[in-house]
């Protein structure tokens, strides 16, 4: 088997409509299609639903149900509520400051930007109570590199440990990139 693709993640909302002028107000995502039933097809259960499908670009699709005979849609309260989250990726930090701008003038709460040492990223939720954040990357030349040759290790350690192994704690500990390269290996990335 080999993937082609995500075909489309789909969460639940309130209210269809709402939800879609929401993505495409503030997001400039397209309604491609909505699909609706009184029986879910896969189950043949009687439970009428709207399906609709946002264009987050690329090829990429967001949809959503309405669920109005099932019981009002909550959050999973044993997880914090940064951890479930959508994220989508903006062109750049001037592109991110400018969605920043537009979010919080659209009354929303935003976090943000935070620096992931990689990328840059400003959190919000939507009318749902789903958590949204819009990312731009900051990558230099090596660091998807090294991130990739010191992931199993990570995993490794924090399979025994459950602490965070300081393997890439350059992401977040403010210690430039090439500096942490230089350290490590005596050279530069990409030498």
């Amino acid at each position: 088997m080999k993937i082609q693709k995500i075909h489309h993640v789909a969460y639940r909302c309130h209210d269809a409509q709402e939800t879609i002028a929401f993505y495409q107000d503030l997001l400039g995502m397209r309604l491609v299609l909505a699909i609706a039933e009184n029986q879910v097809p896969s189950t043949k259960a009687p439970d009428p639903y709207m399906h609709v499908f946002l264009d987050a670009g690329q090829g990429n699709i967001l949809a959503f149900f309405e669920l109005p005979n099932s019981p009002k849609m909550d959050r999973d309260h044993n997880t914090p509520t940064w951890v479930q989250h959508i994220a989508f990726e903006l062109e750049s930090v001037e592109a991110l400051m400018e969605a920043k701008a537009k979010v919080e003038g659209a009354g929303l709460e935003v976090i943000g930007p935070t620096d992931h040492g990689i990328f840059k990223s400003i959190y919000f939720f939507d009318p749902n109570g789903h958590r949204l954040e819009l990312a731009a990357n900051t990558l230099e030349a090596g660091m998807l590199e090294e991130l990739a040759t010191v992931a199993p290790a990570m995993i490794a350690e924090w399979s025994r440990t459950k602490r965070a192994p300081m393997h890439a704690a350059w992401l977040h500990n403010g210690q430039p990139f090439q500096e942490f390269m230089k350290e490590k290996y005596g050279k530069e990335a990409g030498q």
